[in-house]
C-alpha cells in the first residue's frame, strides 16, 4: 500500500514538533546574535507635571491614612502650571547689587499671576529657612526681588546668590516635593492662591 506524499510530510512534521529541543541542540555559529531581552519599563509619565501627579497619587494611595474627603489634586495641577509658566514663560533681568543680585521677573497673561503667586510664596519660604535676605515688590508685570547674602561681605556667597540666578534661587531648598503633597492633600497652609 502506498502512503500519499503529503501524508508523509505531515507525520514527519508532527513528530519533529512532538520532539523537544535541549538547549544542547542549540548551536551557536559566529557572528549569531540574539534579541535584546525586553527594555525596562519607563519611570516617567512622558510629561513632568503628569509624572509629578502620577507619583503623589501613588503616595496617597499607599498611605492608609489618606483622608481621599480633603484630595484635591485640581490644586496641585494648577500650582504645576504657575511652576511651568514662571519657569519657561517669563523674563528675568538681573543685576548685581552690593551683596547679591537684583532679578526683575515679568511676564505676559497668565504668567503675571502665576510670577507673584510663586515669588511670594517662595520669598517666605526662604526667609524661614534662613536663607538669603529678599526684599520683593510686587510690578504690574510681575515682581522685583532684591537678594542679598547673610553676610553682605562673603564674596563666596555672594557670587554663589549671583550664580544662582532667579530659578536656582526659586529650585533651592527640599520643601517642593513636600509642599506638593501637602497641595493634594488638602492643607489650606500649602494653598498659594488656588
Amino acid at each position: 500500500m502506498r502512503i500519499p506524499a503529503i501524508a508523509v510530510t505531515l507525520l514527519a512534521f508532527s513528530v519533529l514538533a512532538a520532539r523537544p529541543l535541549t538547549a544542547q541542540e542549540h548551536v551557536h555559529t559566529p557572528g549569531m546574535t540574539h534579541p535584546a531581552p525586553p527594555a525596562q519599563l519607563p519611570t516617567q509619565g512622558g510629561q513632568a507635571a503628569f509624572a509629578a501627579i502620577a507619583e503623589i497619587v501613588a503616595l496617597l494611595q499607599a498611605d492608609a491614612t489618606t483622608d481621599w474627603s480633603k484630595v484635591n489634586l485640581e490644586r496641585l495641577r494648577l500650582h504645576l502650571v504657575d511652576m511651568d509658566l514662571v519657569t519657561l514663560r517669563s523674563r528675568v533681568v538681573a543685576t548685581p547689587v552690593a551683596g547679591g543680585a537684583q532679578f526683575l521677573v515679568r511676564g505676559t497673561g497668565e504668567s503675571i499671576a502665576a510670577i507673584k503667586r510663586m515669588t511670594g510664596a517662595h520669598v517666605t519660604m526662604v526667609m524661614n529657612s534662613g536663607g538669603p535676605r529678599v526684599v520683593r515688590t510686587e510690578l504690574p508685570d510681575g515682581v522685583r526681588l532684591i537678594v542679598t547674602a547673610a553676610d553682605p561681605g562673603d564674596a563666596a556667597a555672594v557670587a554663589k546668590l549671583r550664580g544662582l540666578g532667579f530659578i536656582g534661587l526659586m529650585v533651592s531648598g527640599d520643601h517642593h516635593p513636600a509642599h506638593h503633597l501637602a497641595l493634594a492633600r488638602g492643607d489650606r497652609m500649602a494653598d498659594h492662591g488656588h
